[in-house]
């Protein structure tokens, strides 16, 4: 079992203190790690100790109140006062908040020469002109500030670093003390992130703060879509029968009503995340280059692909949901009631349709296979599945792939339509049936597709993907520059 010694020499007839994951106090197996500081003695500078402790680090923990701070702490720990603490370590983790820097004033010459490691974050996004880290360097200007471990909670650093909160983004104006504390996150088992110099650092600051920034556009053009195509279903099904014929369908709300419209949103959500590429693919081939920038739209449209194929898929399954529970409703119960008593009044013996059997198996297999492959363009955009595959294989699954769901889900679409499309009765208002307004999209973006497979434009867009250019002069508009890959046409 790992042990970790105590601060300084200890002799080895010492009572063993036990820490979280069963270590203990000790001698230390291996190279000696330097001393670390940590001012302040709340959760996260707890938790930041324990986490320190267990990677071989010695630590001292500088508070206002040092005896009431040490019954928070491992026995391992040294608490003292904030001057005892700094002039033990050459690194320390200024665990406070903005508001308390001053309070260090007094200990300024003791700080000269040190790595200050700031975790701070703030109340809201952008609270102050200047970053914290920034601020700091301006009141210890003989001190070399780091900004960094701002974007893990409390709860991560004790537990151990998970998936998500494995990254820790790092800057500071010092590279060498930027690089140091790079190796210190590595040995506490997280991924550093180099951000470079202390400018990141309000950036960085802003990060825990952050509400969904990148799911703001897609659940908005979601929810959207969503309103718009229940009230169009709501006018063609509810309002027009009660109208014409004073018929009341309006049970049909909770139930029927959004059923029809989770599978319309979740197909043109679908359709939009390809029809992003082939704009992107179109932008390439009128300019004859893939060095001129996207504009905004296009570039944020595309780095919403994610977003918008994960939403498509929440809607499918839902909606899959939605359908298994539509034969237990006591209204449906009635209509097959009734429709018996209707048959046995008629006389018919035999209601067989081979035509509608063959129909609604198609139909539903063809919902089965597209939300099957939607499924596994999901799983492949989690980050650990995404990883283990190289970029053929991530591209062949959410590219190719996904175009054939979205060609399956169509023919789901027109299989649950039919003969409708062409029946006069079914044009309320003059309104088209909902499934043909939700083929609108799809469509085009297949037509779109088959049109860019054509040889002689996949081959000038393969010329012009691989850096082949039709006019070699740029202007401040066509210089080369970073953006999204519309190659990419992925829900990753």
């Amino acid at each position: 079992m790992d042990s970790i010694s105590l601060m300084g020499s200890s002799p080895t007839s010492a009572k063993a203190s036990f820490l979280p994951n069963g270590l203990k106090n000790g001698s230390m197996e291996g190279p000696s790690k330097p001393t670390v500081a940590i001012i302040g003695s709340g959760d996260f500078s707890k938790c930041l100790a324990i986490r320190l402790l267990r990677s071989g680090f010695h630590i001292v923990v500088g508070s206002r109140q040092p005896k009431r701070a040490a019954e928070f702490f491992p026995h391992v720990v040294d608490v003292t006062h904030h001057e005892d603490a700094v002039g033990k370590a050459s690194v320390v983790f200024l665990a406070i908040r903005r508001e308390h820097y001053p309070s260090l004033w007094d200990i300024k010459h003791l700080l000269v020469g040190k790595i200050l490691i700031d975790v701070s974050n703030n109340r809201r996004v952008n609270q102050y002109p200047e970053s914290n880290a920034e601020y700091l360097a301006s009141l210890f200007p003989e001190s070399t500030v780091v900004k960094g471990f701002n974007v893990i909670s409390a709860w991560a650093m004790q537990s151990g670093p998970k998936d998500a909160s494995r990254q820790v983004y790092i800057c500071s104006n010092s590279v060498e003390a930027r690089q140091q504390v790079m190796e210190m996150a590595r040995q506490l088992s997280f991924i550093p992130v180099d951000m470079g110099t202390l400018s990141s650092a309000k950036e960085i600051e802003n990060m825990p703060l952050r509400l969904f920034s990148d799911w703001k556009g897609p659940v908005l053009t979601a929810v959207a879509l969503s309103i718009f195509f229940f009230a169009y279903s709501f006018v063609r099904d509810i309002i027009h029968p009660y109208m014409k014929s004073k018929q009341s369908f309006f049970y049909k709300i909770p139930l029927e009503m959004v059923n029809r419209t989770l599978p319309v949103v979740a197909i043109t959500l679908l359709a939009l995340v390809y029809l992003a590429g082939q704009f992107a693919a179109a932008h390439q081939l009128f300019f004859g280059t893939k060095y001129r920038r996207f504009p905004h739209w296009l570039e944020g449209w595309l780095q919403s692909r994610k977003q918008l194929g994960l939403l498509s898929f929440f809607f499918a399954c839902v909606h899959v949901l939605y359908s298994l529970c539509l034969p237990m409703r006591r209204s449906e119960r009635y209509l097959l009631l009734n429709m018996a008593y209707q048959q046995v009044h008629a006389n018919i013996e035999n209601s067989w349709n081979e035509e509608e059997v063959w129909r609604v198996e198609m139909y539903v297999s063809f919902g089965i296979m597209s939300l099957g492959l939607l499924s596994l363009l999901a799983v492949t955009s989690i980050p650990s599945v995404n990883s283990a595959l190289n970029w053929r294989e991530f591209s062949f699954i959410q590219s190719t792939l996904g175009y054939i769901a979205l060609l399956i889900a169509t023919f789901h679409a027109l299989l649950f339509g039919w003969k409708r499309a062409f029946e006069e009765e079914a044009y309320r208002f003059y309104l088209p049936p909902c499934f043909v307004v939700a083929l609108v999209l799809p469509v085009t973006v297949i037509i779109g597709k088959g049109v860019l497979l054509l040889p002689c434009v996949a081959w000038r867009l393969k010329r012009i993907r691989r850096g082949c250019e039709s006019n070699q002069h740029f202007t401040d508009h066509e210089r080369p520059a970073a953006h999204v890959s519309p190659e990419r046409v992925t829900i990753m």
